[in-house]
Protein backbone atom coordinates (compact mmCIF):
# COMPACT_ATOMS: atom_id res chain seq x y z
CA UNK A 1 0.00 0.00 0.00
CA UNK A 2 1.34 3.31 -0.74
CA UNK A 3 0.64 6.51 0.94
CA UNK A 4 0.76 8.65 -2.02
CA UNK A 5 0.83 8.16 -5.95
CA UNK A 6 3.11 5.72 -6.86
CA UNK A 7 6.39 7.45 -8.52
CA UNK A 8 9.30 6.68 -10.98
CA UNK A 9 12.29 8.21 -10.51
CA UNK A 10 11.51 11.25 -12.76
CA UNK A 11 8.23 12.07 -11.28
CA UNK A 12 6.31 9.73 -13.90
CA UNK A 13 2.71 8.35 -12.16
CA UNK A 14 3.04 5.00 -12.24
CA UNK A 15 -0.76 3.50 -12.65
CA UNK A 16 -0.75 1.10 -15.71
CA UNK A 17 -1.51 -2.27 -14.64
CA UNK A 18 0.90 -5.08 -14.57
CA UNK A 19 3.84 -2.84 -14.68
CA UNK A 20 7.01 -4.51 -13.78
CA UNK A 21 8.85 -2.04 -11.08
CA UNK A 22 12.07 -2.76 -8.93
CA UNK A 23 12.41 -0.31 -5.86
CA UNK A 24 15.22 2.03 -6.37
CA UNK A 25 17.86 3.15 -3.10
CA UNK A 26 15.85 6.17 -3.46
CA UNK A 27 12.31 4.68 -2.50
CA UNK A 28 10.97 5.30 -6.10
CA UNK A 29 9.95 2.19 -8.25
CA UNK A 30 11.47 2.03 -11.47
CA UNK A 31 9.16 0.57 -14.37
CA UNK A 32 10.72 -2.06 -16.28
CA UNK A 33 7.91 -3.04 -18.83
CA UNK A 34 4.45 -4.20 -19.47
CA UNK A 35 3.68 -7.36 -17.52
CA UNK A 36 0.63 -9.46 -17.95
CA UNK A 37 -2.33 -8.25 -17.19
CA UNK A 38 -2.99 -11.15 -14.76
CA UNK A 39 -1.71 -10.82 -11.00
CA UNK A 40 -0.09 -13.52 -8.82
CA UNK A 41 -1.37 -12.53 -5.48
CA UNK A 42 0.04 -15.76 -2.85
CA UNK A 43 -1.16 -18.18 -5.31
CA UNK A 44 -4.15 -16.54 -6.22
CA UNK A 45 -4.41 -15.06 -9.48
CA UNK A 46 -6.79 -12.00 -10.77
CA UNK A 47 -7.16 -9.61 -13.29
CA UNK A 48 -6.06 -5.85 -12.51
CA UNK A 49 -9.30 -5.22 -14.33
CA UNK A 50 -11.34 -7.13 -12.13
CA UNK A 51 -9.31 -6.12 -8.57
CA UNK A 52 -10.02 -2.66 -9.51
CA UNK A 53 -13.87 -3.16 -10.03
CA UNK A 54 -13.58 -4.85 -6.49
CA UNK A 55 -11.42 -2.15 -5.14
CA UNK A 56 -13.97 0.41 -6.27
CA UNK A 57 -16.91 -1.11 -5.19
CA UNK A 58 -15.71 -1.78 -1.87
CA UNK A 59 -14.43 1.72 -1.15
CA UNK A 60 -17.27 3.62 -2.89
CA UNK A 61 -15.07 5.79 -5.11
CA UNK A 62 -15.30 6.39 -8.73
CA UNK A 63 -11.47 6.08 -9.77
CA UNK A 64 -9.18 3.70 -8.19
CA UNK A 65 -5.61 1.75 -9.42
CA UNK A 66 -4.42 -1.49 -8.85
CA UNK A 67 -0.97 -1.80 -9.37
CA UNK A 68 1.07 -5.33 -9.50
CA UNK A 69 4.72 -5.03 -8.68
CA UNK A 70 6.40 -8.23 -9.88
CA UNK A 71 9.55 -9.23 -9.15
CA UNK A 72 12.01 -9.77 -11.62
CA UNK A 73 12.98 -13.24 -10.51
CA UNK A 74 9.38 -13.98 -10.44
CA UNK A 75 7.03 -15.01 -7.86
CA UNK A 76 4.22 -13.57 -5.88
CA UNK A 77 3.41 -10.10 -7.15
CA UNK A 78 3.54 -7.18 -4.07
CA UNK A 79 -0.19 -5.71 -5.03
CA UNK A 80 -0.28 -1.70 -4.57
CA UNK A 81 -3.90 0.22 -4.72
CA UNK A 82 -4.74 3.47 -4.38
CA UNK A 83 -7.49 5.83 -4.83
CA UNK A 84 -9.22 8.11 -2.38
CA UNK A 85 -7.07 7.10 0.54
CA UNK A 86 -3.91 7.79 -1.06
CA UNK A 87 -1.96 10.48 1.08
CA UNK A 88 -2.46 13.88 -1.02
CA UNK A 89 -6.32 12.98 -0.38
CA UNK A 90 -6.65 11.74 2.80
CA UNK A 91 -4.49 14.49 4.69
CA UNK A 92 -7.03 16.69 2.80
CA UNK A 93 -10.03 14.42 4.75
CA UNK A 94 -8.17 14.69 7.80
CA UNK A 95 -7.59 18.56 7.51
CA UNK A 96 -11.71 18.46 6.99
CA UNK A 97 -12.46 16.76 9.62
CA UNK A 98 -10.32 18.72 12.06
CA UNK A 99 -11.72 22.35 10.38
CA UNK A 100 -15.44 20.83 11.70
CA UNK A 101 -13.76 20.60 15.10
CA UNK A 102 -12.01 23.53 15.57
CA UNK A 103 -15.42 25.46 14.54
CA UNK A 104 -17.35 23.45 17.20
CA UNK A 105 -14.66 24.59 19.27
CA UNK A 106 -14.92 28.21 18.42
CA UNK A 107 -18.61 28.17 18.58
CA UNK A 108 -17.93 26.68 22.46
CA UNK A 109 -15.39 28.96 23.26
CA UNK A 110 -16.24 31.73 25.93
CA UNK A 111 -14.21 34.22 23.88
CA UNK A 112 -16.95 33.69 21.08
CA UNK A 113 -20.46 32.66 21.21
CA UNK A 114 -21.58 30.01 23.96
CA UNK A 115 -20.60 31.71 27.34
CA UNK A 116 -21.91 28.77 29.38
CA UNK A 117 -20.20 25.71 28.04
CA UNK A 118 -17.32 24.32 29.34
CA UNK A 119 -15.15 21.83 27.43
CA UNK A 120 -12.89 18.59 28.87
CA UNK A 121 -11.36 16.01 27.84
CA UNK A 122 -11.91 12.59 29.47
CA UNK A 123 -10.77 9.05 29.26
CA UNK A 124 -11.10 5.98 26.68
CA UNK A 125 -11.03 3.81 29.57
CA UNK A 126 -13.61 4.29 31.88
CA UNK A 127 -14.68 1.86 35.27
CA UNK A 128 -16.85 -0.57 34.67
CA UNK A 129 -19.21 0.72 37.21
CA UNK A 130 -19.53 4.04 35.23
CA UNK A 131 -21.15 1.75 32.41
CA UNK A 132 -23.34 -0.49 35.07
CA UNK A 133 -24.45 3.24 36.42
CA UNK A 134 -25.36 4.08 33.05
CA UNK A 135 -27.40 1.25 32.10
CA UNK A 136 -24.99 0.12 29.23
CA UNK A 137 -24.25 -2.96 30.55
CA UNK A 138 -27.78 -4.23 30.49
CA UNK A 139 -29.29 -2.10 27.72
CA UNK A 140 -26.38 -0.67 25.32
CA UNK A 141 -26.92 -3.47 22.93
CA UNK A 142 -28.38 -4.00 19.61
CA UNK A 143 -30.42 -7.41 18.39
CA UNK A 144 -28.45 -9.46 16.59
CA UNK A 145 -29.54 -12.77 13.59
CA UNK A 146 -28.06 -14.74 11.77
CA UNK A 147 -28.52 -16.59 8.52
CA UNK A 148 -28.04 -20.27 9.01
CA UNK A 149 -27.03 -20.32 5.40
CA UNK A 150 -23.59 -18.29 5.13
CA UNK A 151 -23.78 -17.57 8.89
CA UNK A 152 -23.93 -13.65 7.90
CA UNK A 153 -24.68 -11.94 10.72
CA UNK A 154 -27.32 -8.29 10.44
CA UNK A 155 -28.86 -6.19 12.69
CA UNK A 156 -32.27 -7.19 13.46
CA UNK A 157 -33.95 -3.93 12.92
CA UNK A 158 -32.78 -3.85 9.95
CA UNK A 159 -34.87 -7.28 8.47
CA UNK A 160 -37.67 -5.57 10.82
CA UNK A 161 -37.32 -6.81 13.76
CA UNK A 162 -37.44 -4.58 17.43
CA UNK A 163 -38.08 -5.55 20.73
CA UNK A 164 -40.78 -4.58 22.94
CA UNK A 165 -41.46 -2.09 25.77
CA UNK A 166 -40.49 -5.29 28.40
CA UNK A 167 -37.40 -5.89 26.88
CA UNK A 168 -38.45 -9.28 26.52
CA UNK A 169 -40.38 -10.16 23.37
CA UNK A 170 -39.00 -9.63 20.02
CA UNK A 171 -41.75 -8.16 17.74
CA UNK A 172 -41.65 -8.18 13.73
CA UNK A 173 -42.73 -5.02 12.10
CA UNK A 174 -43.39 -6.35 9.22
CA UNK A 175 -44.11 -10.13 7.53
CA UNK A 176 -42.15 -11.38 4.48
CA UNK A 177 -42.23 -14.80 4.41
CA UNK A 178 -40.38 -14.98 0.97
CA UNK A 179 -37.46 -13.05 1.95
CA UNK A 180 -34.09 -13.64 1.07
CA UNK A 181 -30.81 -13.43 2.34
CA UNK A 182 -29.33 -9.98 1.39
CA UNK A 183 -25.83 -11.92 1.72
CA UNK A 184 -26.27 -15.24 0.25
CA UNK A 185 -29.43 -14.79 -1.58
CA UNK A 186 -30.72 -18.33 -0.35
CA UNK A 187 -34.62 -18.69 1.34
CA UNK A 188 -33.93 -16.65 4.70
CA UNK A 189 -33.84 -19.26 7.14
CA UNK A 190 -32.24 -17.89 10.26
CA UNK A 191 -31.79 -17.87 13.84
CA UNK A 192 -34.00 -15.96 16.74
CA UNK A 193 -32.56 -12.61 17.42
CA UNK A 194 -30.20 -12.18 20.10
CA UNK A 195 -28.96 -9.07 22.25
CA UNK A 196 -25.73 -8.15 21.09
CA UNK A 197 -23.79 -5.49 23.14
CA UNK A 198 -21.81 -3.37 21.42
CA UNK A 199 -19.06 -1.95 23.70
CA UNK A 200 -15.60 -2.89 23.46
CA UNK A 201 -14.54 -4.50 26.49
CA UNK A 202 -10.47 -5.19 27.52
CA UNK A 203 -8.78 -6.05 30.76
CA UNK A 204 -6.21 -3.71 32.82
CA UNK A 205 -3.45 -4.84 35.42
CA UNK A 206 -0.39 -7.25 34.69
CA UNK A 207 -2.69 -10.09 34.66
CA UNK A 208 -4.95 -11.01 31.46
CA UNK A 209 -7.74 -13.40 33.04
CA UNK A 210 -8.21 -15.00 29.78
CA UNK A 211 -5.35 -16.11 29.73
CA UNK A 212 -5.16 -17.08 33.13
CA UNK A 213 -8.11 -19.01 32.34
CA UNK A 214 -6.75 -20.70 29.38
CA UNK A 215 -3.70 -22.12 31.90
CA UNK A 216 -6.41 -23.48 34.26
CA UNK A 217 -8.51 -25.21 31.72
CA UNK A 218 -5.44 -26.54 30.67
CA UNK A 219 -4.41 -27.62 33.77
CA UNK A 220 -8.01 -29.15 34.48
CA UNK A 221 -7.48 -31.44 31.80
CA UNK A 222 -4.88 -32.69 32.78
CA UNK A 223 -6.18 -33.36 35.96
CA UNK A 224 -9.01 -35.21 34.18
CA UNK A 225 -6.89 -36.97 32.11
CA UNK A 226 -4.82 -38.53 35.41
CA UNK A 227 -7.90 -38.99 37.47
CA UNK A 228 -6.27 -36.06 40.02
CA UNK A 229 -9.48 -35.17 41.32
CA UNK A 230 -8.15 -32.82 44.35
CA UNK A 231 -6.22 -31.54 41.04
CA UNK A 232 -9.50 -31.05 39.69
CA UNK A 233 -10.99 -29.63 42.66
CA UNK A 234 -8.33 -27.22 43.03
CA UNK A 235 -8.20 -25.37 39.58
CA UNK A 236 -11.97 -25.02 39.98
CA UNK A 237 -11.88 -23.65 42.83
CA UNK A 238 -8.93 -20.82 41.44
CA UNK A 239 -11.82 -20.65 38.28
CA UNK A 240 -14.05 -19.76 40.75
CA UNK A 241 -12.72 -17.11 42.18
CA UNK A 242 -11.40 -15.71 38.44
CA UNK A 243 -14.99 -15.06 37.58
CA UNK A 244 -15.77 -13.83 41.71
CA UNK A 245 -13.24 -11.36 40.83
CA UNK A 246 -13.26 -10.81 37.17
CA UNK A 247 -15.12 -7.40 37.22
CA UNK A 248 -12.30 -5.78 39.05
CA UNK A 249 -10.25 -6.19 36.14
CA UNK A 250 -12.82 -6.03 33.13
CA UNK A 251 -13.05 -2.11 31.65
CA UNK A 252 -14.57 -0.89 28.43
CA UNK A 253 -13.57 1.33 25.74
CA UNK A 254 -15.99 4.44 26.10
CA UNK A 255 -19.34 3.95 23.54
CA UNK A 256 -20.37 7.67 24.20
CA UNK A 257 -18.67 10.51 25.54
CA UNK A 258 -21.59 11.43 27.78
CA UNK A 259 -21.18 9.41 31.07
CA UNK A 260 -17.63 11.01 31.43
CA UNK A 261 -19.39 14.59 31.35
CA UNK A 262 -21.71 13.35 34.17
CA UNK A 263 -19.35 11.63 35.77
CA UNK A 264 -17.32 14.84 36.28
CA UNK A 265 -20.00 17.41 36.55
CA UNK A 266 -18.58 18.27 40.21
CA UNK A 267 -15.44 18.30 39.44
CA UNK A 268 -16.37 20.94 36.49
CA UNK A 269 -18.56 22.78 38.99
CA UNK A 270 -16.28 23.52 41.50
CA UNK A 271 -13.55 24.84 39.68
CA UNK A 272 -15.62 26.68 36.83
CA UNK A 273 -18.15 28.16 39.47
CA UNK A 274 -20.54 28.12 36.80
CA UNK A 275 -24.48 28.43 37.62
CA UNK A 276 -27.31 26.16 35.79
CA UNK A 277 -27.78 26.44 33.41
CA UNK A 278 -25.00 25.73 32.11
CA UNK A 279 -23.02 22.88 29.89
CA UNK A 280 -20.04 20.35 29.59
CA UNK A 281 -18.90 19.38 26.26
CA UNK A 282 -16.19 17.11 24.91
CA UNK A 283 -15.23 15.95 21.30
CA UNK A 284 -13.48 12.62 21.22
CA UNK A 285 -12.92 9.27 19.81
CA UNK A 286 -15.64 6.80 20.95
CA UNK A 287 -16.30 3.18 20.16
CA UNK A 288 -18.54 0.67 19.31
CA UNK A 289 -18.70 -2.84 18.19
CA UNK A 290 -21.57 -2.59 14.90
CA UNK A 291 -22.21 -5.48 13.73
CA UNK A 292 -23.14 -4.28 9.95
CA UNK A 293 -20.63 -1.04 9.87
CA UNK A 294 -20.41 0.35 6.41
CA UNK A 295 -21.19 3.16 4.05
CA UNK A 296 -17.67 4.37 4.09
CA UNK A 297 -17.42 6.52 7.28
CA UNK A 298 -21.12 6.30 8.14
CA UNK A 299 -20.85 2.97 10.47
CA UNK A 300 -17.54 2.90 11.72
CA UNK A 301 -16.23 0.94 15.14
CA UNK A 302 -14.37 3.96 15.61
CA UNK A 303 -15.41 7.35 15.51
CA UNK A 304 -15.76 10.69 16.98
CA UNK A 305 -18.46 12.61 19.21
CA UNK A 306 -18.94 16.04 19.39
CA UNK A 307 -21.54 16.33 22.45
CA UNK A 308 -22.89 19.00 24.91
CA UNK A 309 -24.84 18.08 28.00
CA UNK A 310 -26.73 21.10 28.93
CA UNK A 311 -27.62 21.26 32.51
CA UNK A 312 -30.98 22.78 33.55
CA UNK A 313 -33.74 22.99 36.10
CA UNK A 314 -36.30 20.56 35.12
CA UNK A 315 -39.32 23.52 34.84
CA UNK A 316 -36.74 24.93 32.33
CA UNK A 317 -36.10 21.94 29.81
CA UNK A 318 -38.69 22.75 27.08
CA UNK A 319 -37.30 26.40 26.85
CA UNK A 320 -33.81 25.09 26.44
CA UNK A 321 -34.67 21.99 24.46
CA UNK A 322 -36.37 24.79 21.90
CA UNK A 323 -32.63 26.70 22.02
CA UNK A 324 -30.98 24.08 21.35
CA UNK A 325 -32.59 23.03 18.44
CA UNK A 326 -32.42 26.46 17.03
CA UNK A 327 -28.57 26.33 17.63
CA UNK A 328 -28.21 23.03 16.04
CA UNK A 329 -30.57 24.00 12.71
CA UNK A 330 -28.20 27.37 12.40
CA UNK A 331 -25.17 24.64 12.73
CA UNK A 332 -25.84 22.68 9.88
CA UNK A 333 -26.63 25.82 7.41
CA UNK A 334 -23.48 27.33 8.77
CA UNK A 335 -21.55 23.90 7.17
CA UNK A 336 -23.20 24.09 4.18
CA UNK A 337 -26.07 21.53 4.14
CA UNK A 338 -29.17 21.93 2.17
CA UNK A 339 -31.92 21.92 5.08
CA UNK A 340 -34.10 20.86 1.90
CA UNK A 341 -32.30 17.39 2.90
CA UNK A 342 -32.50 17.59 6.52
CA UNK A 343 -35.71 15.92 8.43
CA UNK A 344 -36.70 16.37 12.02
CA UNK A 345 -37.77 12.94 13.32
CA UNK A 346 -39.30 12.96 16.51
CA UNK A 347 -39.36 9.68 17.84
CA UNK A 348 -41.94 7.97 19.66
CA UNK A 349 -42.36 6.88 23.02
CA UNK A 350 -41.19 3.48 23.28
CA UNK A 351 -38.79 4.05 20.05
CA UNK A 352 -36.57 6.50 22.39
CA UNK A 353 -33.45 5.44 24.24
CA UNK A 354 -34.53 4.43 27.90
CA UNK A 355 -33.45 7.47 29.45
CA UNK A 356 -34.57 9.89 27.28
CA UNK A 357 -38.16 11.57 27.55
CA UNK A 358 -38.19 13.27 24.38
CA UNK A 359 -35.76 12.93 21.11
CA UNK A 360 -35.50 14.71 17.83
CA UNK A 361 -33.43 12.56 15.05
CA UNK A 362 -32.09 14.47 12.55
CA UNK A 363 -31.90 12.91 9.15
CA UNK A 364 -29.64 14.10 5.98
CA UNK A 365 -30.48 12.51 2.42
CA UNK A 366 -27.14 10.45 2.09
CA UNK A 367 -26.71 9.16 -1.65
CA UNK A 368 -27.51 5.70 -0.21
CA UNK A 369 -30.59 7.13 1.44
CA UNK A 370 -31.84 8.86 4.72
CA UNK A 371 -30.28 8.68 7.65
CA UNK A 372 -29.50 9.55 11.05
CA UNK A 373 -27.21 12.29 11.33
CA UNK A 374 -27.29 14.43 14.25
CA UNK A 375 -29.67 13.70 18.08
CA UNK A 376 -31.17 16.35 20.24
CA UNK A 377 -32.49 14.88 23.43
CA UNK A 378 -33.76 15.77 26.99
CA UNK A 379 -32.46 13.20 28.81
CA UNK A 380 -33.86 14.32 32.23
CA UNK A 381 -32.66 13.76 35.42
CA UNK A 382 -31.36 9.75 34.61
CA UNK A 383 -27.36 10.06 34.61
CA UNK A 384 -27.07 12.03 37.61
CA UNK A 385 -29.34 10.12 39.42
CA UNK A 386 -27.52 7.02 38.53
CA UNK A 387 -23.85 8.66 39.45
CA UNK A 388 -24.67 10.66 42.93
CA UNK A 389 -26.31 9.15 45.57
CA UNK A 390 -26.81 13.02 47.00
CA UNK A 391 -27.92 16.33 45.24
CA UNK A 392 -25.35 17.14 43.18
CA UNK A 393 -25.89 20.69 43.07
CA UNK A 394 -26.81 23.38 45.46
CA UNK A 395 -28.10 26.59 44.29
CA UNK A 396 -26.44 29.20 45.86
CA UNK A 397 -29.37 32.01 46.19
CA UNK A 398 -31.98 29.75 47.77
CA UNK A 399 -29.64 26.71 49.08
CA UNK A 400 -32.02 24.34 47.60
CA UNK A 401 -30.24 20.92 46.66
CA UNK A 402 -31.31 18.76 43.72
CA UNK A 403 -30.41 16.72 40.61
CA UNK A 404 -29.97 19.03 37.35
CA UNK A 405 -31.93 17.69 34.05
CA UNK A 406 -30.17 17.58 30.68
CA UNK A 407 -30.65 18.60 27.22
CA UNK A 408 -28.36 16.66 25.04
CA UNK A 409 -27.29 17.57 21.27
CA UNK A 410 -25.16 15.60 19.88
CA UNK A 411 -23.09 15.28 16.23
CA UNK A 412 -21.41 12.56 15.25
CA UNK A 413 -17.51 14.08 13.04
CA UNK A 414 -17.30 11.47 10.57
CA UNK A 415 -20.90 11.33 9.46
CA UNK A 416 -20.36 15.30 9.57
CA UNK A 417 -17.72 15.00 7.32
CA UNK A 418 -19.60 12.58 5.00
CA UNK A 419 -22.59 14.63 4.94
CA UNK A 420 -20.70 17.99 3.88
CA UNK A 421 -18.57 15.92 0.78
CA UNK A 422 -21.78 14.61 -0.34
CA UNK A 423 -23.39 18.14 -0.05
CA UNK A 424 -20.43 19.61 -2.11
CA UNK A 425 -19.38 17.23 -4.58
CA UNK A 426 -20.02 18.40 -8.21
CA UNK A 427 -19.69 16.68 -11.07
CA UNK A 428 -22.10 18.06 -13.36
CA UNK A 429 -19.63 20.18 -15.46
CA UNK A 430 -18.34 17.80 -18.29
CA UNK A 431 -15.92 15.94 -16.39
CA UNK A 432 -14.77 19.04 -14.07
CA UNK A 433 -15.15 18.12 -10.42
CA UNK A 434 -15.85 20.61 -7.63
CA UNK A 435 -15.86 20.11 -3.88
CA UNK A 436 -17.68 23.65 -3.21
CA UNK A 437 -17.15 23.54 0.49
CA UNK A 438 -17.43 26.53 2.52
CA UNK A 439 -13.94 28.84 2.80
CA UNK A 440 -14.10 28.06 6.49
CA UNK A 441 -13.99 23.96 6.00
CA UNK A 442 -11.84 23.83 3.29
CA UNK A 443 -8.06 22.04 4.12
CA UNK A 444 -6.90 25.34 2.30
CA UNK A 445 -8.10 28.58 1.34
CA UNK A 446 -5.97 29.45 -1.53
CA UNK A 447 -3.52 27.67 -3.49
CA UNK A 448 -0.70 30.02 -4.65
CA UNK A 449 1.70 29.13 -7.41
CA UNK A 450 3.98 30.01 -10.61
CA UNK A 451 2.53 30.23 -14.27
CA UNK A 452 5.61 28.43 -14.81
CA UNK A 453 7.97 26.04 -12.48
CA UNK A 454 10.95 26.17 -14.87
CA UNK A 455 11.47 29.85 -14.64
CA UNK A 456 13.28 31.06 -11.52
CA UNK A 457 12.05 34.69 -11.23
CA UNK A 458 8.41 33.51 -11.31
CA UNK A 459 8.80 30.87 -8.51
CA UNK A 460 10.79 33.34 -6.13
CA UNK A 461 8.57 35.93 -6.59
CA UNK A 462 5.08 33.44 -6.04
CA UNK A 463 7.15 31.82 -3.37
CA UNK A 464 7.05 35.80 -1.59
CA UNK A 465 3.31 35.48 -2.22
CA UNK A 466 3.01 32.33 -0.95
CA UNK A 467 4.88 33.20 2.52
CA UNK A 468 3.46 36.44 2.96
CA UNK A 469 -0.27 34.66 2.64
CA UNK A 470 0.40 31.67 4.89
CA UNK A 471 0.61 33.99 7.72
CA UNK A 472 -3.00 34.83 7.74
CA UNK A 473 -5.05 32.21 5.66
CA UNK A 474 -3.84 28.16 5.42
CA UNK A 475 -2.28 28.43 2.24
CA UNK A 476 -1.14 25.60 -0.42
CA UNK A 477 1.75 25.96 -3.18
CA UNK A 478 1.58 23.73 -5.97
CA UNK A 479 3.44 24.10 -9.24
CA UNK A 480 2.81 20.77 -10.95
CA UNK A 481 1.71 20.59 -14.22
CA UNK A 482 -0.22 23.77 -16.33
CA UNK A 483 -2.38 25.87 -14.64
CA UNK A 484 -5.83 24.36 -16.10
CA UNK A 485 -4.81 20.99 -14.47
CA UNK A 486 -3.52 22.78 -11.13
CA UNK A 487 -7.18 24.85 -11.39
CA UNK A 488 -8.99 21.60 -11.70
CA UNK A 489 -6.49 19.68 -9.13
CA UNK A 490 -7.80 22.50 -6.36
CA UNK A 491 -11.76 22.27 -7.16
CA UNK A 492 -10.98 18.37 -6.41
CA UNK A 493 -10.27 19.27 -2.79
CA UNK A 494 -12.19 22.59 -2.32
CA UNK A 495 -9.63 25.29 -2.51
CA UNK A 496 -11.58 28.37 -3.09
CA UNK A 497 -9.43 30.71 -4.47
CA UNK A 498 -5.93 30.18 -6.57
CA UNK A 499 -3.93 33.06 -7.10
CA UNK A 500 -1.23 32.66 -10.13
CA UNK A 501 2.24 34.57 -10.51
CA UNK A 502 2.63 35.59 -14.10
CA UNK A 503 5.15 37.16 -15.93
CA UNK A 504 2.72 40.29 -16.39
CA UNK A 505 2.94 40.37 -12.35
CA UNK A 506 6.95 41.30 -12.46
CA UNK A 507 5.85 44.71 -14.23
CA UNK A 508 2.35 45.55 -12.72
CA UNK A 509 2.83 43.83 -9.74
CA UNK A 510 -0.60 41.93 -9.59
CA UNK A 511 -1.42 38.66 -9.49
CA UNK A 512 -3.96 36.79 -11.00
CA UNK A 513 -6.75 35.31 -8.42
CA UNK A 514 -9.11 32.37 -9.87
CA UNK A 515 -12.68 32.03 -7.62
CA UNK A 516 -13.50 28.02 -7.71
CA UNK A 517 -17.13 28.34 -7.85
CA UNK A 518 -17.49 30.79 -10.41
CA UNK A 519 -14.16 30.59 -12.34
CA UNK A 520 -13.84 34.19 -12.78
CA UNK A 521 -10.77 35.94 -12.69
CA UNK A 522 -9.59 39.12 -11.25
CA UNK A 523 -6.25 40.82 -11.50
CA UNK A 524 -5.48 42.17 -7.79
CA UNK A 525 -2.32 43.81 -6.29
CA UNK A 526 -0.37 42.39 -4.15
CA UNK A 527 0.12 44.44 -1.86
CA UNK A 528 -3.75 44.51 -1.18
CA UNK A 529 -4.42 40.44 -1.23
CA UNK A 530 -4.58 40.30 2.69
CA UNK A 531 -7.41 42.72 2.50
CA UNK A 532 -9.26 41.24 -0.74
CA UNK A 533 -9.26 38.00 0.83
CA UNK A 534 -10.64 38.76 4.31
CA UNK A 535 -13.15 40.74 2.47
CA UNK A 536 -14.27 37.78 0.77
CA UNK A 537 -14.34 35.41 3.51
CA UNK A 538 -15.81 37.44 5.53
CA UNK A 539 -18.71 37.79 3.51
CA UNK A 540 -18.57 33.51 2.75
CA UNK A 541 -18.21 31.97 5.80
Amino acid sequence: YFEGIPRGPNGEILRRHGDQMERLPNGYYHALGRADDTMNLGGIKISSVELERVVNKASGVKESAAVAINPKGGGPSLLVIYAVTNKDRSLNAKWLKEEMQQLIRKELNPLFKIEDVVIIDAALIMNSQVWRASGHLDNFSDLLIECKSCHHRFKAEDLGYKIDKTGTRFLKVFTDENMNCPNCGKDFQFTSPEKFNLMFQTFIGSVDPLNKLFALWMRFRKSDKNNDKLGKQMVSEEIDDLFKNIMDTLVFLRPETAQAMFVDFKNVLNTSRKQIPFGIAQIGKAFRNEITPGNFIFRTREFEQMEIEYFVREADWEKYFEHWLEEMRSWMEDIGLDLAKIHELEVPDGERAHYSKRTIDFEYEFPFGKEELYGLAYRGDFDLLNHYKEPPYRDPETNEEFWPHVVEPTWGVDRTVLAVLCEAYDDSNDGRVVLHLKPHLAPFQIAVFPLLRNKPELVEKAREVYTSLKKNFTVTWDDRGNVGKRYYSQDEIGTPYCVTFDFDSLTDHQVTVRDRDTMSQDRVAISGLKSYFLEKFDTEI
